[in-house]
């Protein structure tokens, strides 16, 4: 799956918590995120100054704050883990590198109880 692809693929599927989706999804949303929140906070900085309350940067963070919990639970579920496994993400730097490393991880060949593989 491709950037674009990947970005239509988060907005479009941003409550289900059902299904899965592949490694390339996962870190292309991820990298979408952390590019347009590092963009919009220096627009932030340059139109707002230093120290803003809320500016777009705040908004569009919380616009995929859902879609970016629901990605990592379907990451979650193409490595046959139950998308409750995301809450080790409050684990301090243990929970974040076990959950990068699942990330990573190639997902279940063929289906498994989370539905079909997403690269089929």
């Amino acid at each position: 799956m491709g950037f674009v692809d990947s970005i239509k693929a988060g907005f479009s599927k941003y409550v289900d918590f059902g299904t899965r989706s592949s490694r390339s999804e996962y870190w292309y949303w991820t990298l979408f995120v952390v590019l347009a929140t590092l963009a919009l906070t220096l627009i932030d900085i340059a139109i707002l100054g230093v120290d803003h309350i809320a500016g777009i940067a705040d908004l569009f963070g919380l616009a995929t704050l859902v879609p970016g919990i629901a990605v990592g639970v379907r990451r979650l579920h193409d490595y046959d883990k139950s998308g409750w496994w995301m809450l080790l993400c409050f684990v301090p730097i243990i929970g974040w590198i076990v959950l990068i490393y699942w990330f990573v991880q190639k997902g279940t060949d063929g289906n498994n109880r989370f539905g079909a593989d997403p690269l089929t």
